[in-house]
């Protein structure tokens, strides 16, 4: 049991969710006190969030079910210059137009895990570009520039390990934590915010922000942050064979999601049940007692339930099915993964490993042979062994689809068009 008083730091120390914190009495005090607004930073770097930023918006979700008021903070603003931690060379830099558009993008996913509104526990919205866009540059350096020193900057994990391989590191990304520490002082300015959270990388620029707040004038602010999460074989979190686990629906289908989280390792089950949904604890310590075959149903739990959160309780019933039928009865269910394939190719023939390629089983042809020649490659249920085989209108079935698969697990319905 955590030794925590207040509900909030209760639950996320139960589930697994807490790294450190700068102040543990300190910030259990105030959540038991008052109703705690605090933040949790996204970079627009992509049209969508992936699997592997769950963990943060999860947090946000459980502030927000224990009565405080949680901000997704879009970075608007620092997403002109490119979070530089860790990362080995600079981020290409992305217009203005990109980043709108990626926020636009992005947003849609959070209403599905936190209500926003104008209530004192409403989730809030909040671009930093609102404030950052408009800074005059020699006042910024005045007032907030001071407060830095450069030879405790340069100490920075995340500076070092760049500095170390003598890999450039430009002045541009060297103000991002000069930004990101000033994010916090101005979100506690207009919304009386007290916590930072994030992911145990972002520790550093958290703390920044707790000193820079303290030499500005603020109130005691805290840090909150979870552990770098990887699976049990060591696989960086939302990422697959096939590229990122997406949060949007209209990059990676209900199914696809589903069937990311049914294929757990049996090591992350119990982990993955306490983090990623809000299942309660009790119900999680009776799943974590099932073994052998009953394990591969608990995992059908764990998928529906997560796939529940971001896409409903529907869609996520439709994938368990749909993988259901496809799996246990043979069956060709109707929303299954699908790809178009004008009918003119198909007449002509159209080579398996392209259709491989065109379906996104493999990322090129060379891949798609060694499938073919490993015996992984199936079309309407049947091995094949030649790549050099052509799939045409032949091979198109009375549901007017051809099934290719590729291993036990993966099916793409090929349509004429």
């Amino acid at each position: 049991m955590s030794g925590f008083k207040s509900d909030f730091l209760h639950t996320l120390s139960e589930r697994g969710f807490i790294h450190q914190i700068s102040d543990e009495s300190g910030l259990d005090e105030l959540f038991r006190k008052e109703i705690v607004t605090a933040y949790i930073g996204f970079d627009p770097t992509a049209p969508s969030l992936h699997a592997g930023g769950l963990i943060q918006i999860m947090m946000l979700h459980w502030m927000q079910a224990t009565g405080h008021q949680p901000i997704s903070l879009m970075g608007g603003g620092t997403g002109m210059v490119g979070d530089p931690s860790f990362k080995d060379e600079a981020r290409q830099l992305m217009t203005p137009a990109t980043i709108e558009a990626n926020i636009a993008s992005i947003k849609t996913v959070f209403s599905n895990y936190l209500t926003y509104g104008d209530g004192p526990k409403d989730a809030l919205m909040i671009n930093n570009a609102d404030w950052l866009l408009g800074i005059n540059y020699l006042e910024f350096l005045r007032d907030v520039g001071r407060h830095f020193s450069v030879n405790r900057m340069l100490s920075f994990d995340s500076v070092k390990t760049r500095l170390d391989r003598e890999q450039s590191l430009s002045f541009l990304e060297f103000n991002y934590m000069i930004l990101q520490a000033y994010d916090f002082v101005e979100l506690h300015k207009r919304t009386g915010c007290r916590l930072q959270m994030g992911g145990s990388d972002q520790w550093g620029n958290i703390i920044n922000g707790i000193d820079l707040g303290h030499r500005m004038g603020t109130p005691q602010l805290y840090a909150l942050t979870s552990p770098l999460l990887t699976t049990a074989s060591g696989a960086k979190m939302g990422k697959s064979v096939n590229g990122a686990i997406w949060l949007n629906p209209d990059m990676l289908s209900a199914y696809d999601f589903w069937q990311y989280w049914r294929n757990t390792e049996d090591a992350d089950v119990t982990r993955f049940l306490k983090l990623y949904t809000t299942l309660p604890m009790a119900e999680i310590e009776r799943l974590s007692k099932l073994g052998g075959s009953e394990i591969n149903e608990v995992k059908k739990i764990l998928a529906t339930e997560i796939t529940a959160m971001l896409h409903g309780r529907s869609a996520a019933e439709q994938a368990a099915e749909t993988a259901r039928k496809t799996f246990e009865e043979g069956a060709l269910a109707d929303n299954l993964p699908s790809v178009e394939i004008p009918t003119a190719e198909l007449e002509a023939g159209l080579g398996l490993l392209t259709l491989i390629v065109r379906a996104g089983l493999a990322v090129s042809n060379g891949e798609a042979r060694r499938h073919v020649q490993g015996g992984a490659v199936r079309i309407n249920d049947e091995a094949v062994s030649d790549e050099r085989r052509l799939i045409g209108t032949g091979d198109v079935t009375a549901d007017n689809v051809v099934k290719l698969s590729l291993g036990k697990k993966k099916h793409i319905l090929v349509r004429p068009a």
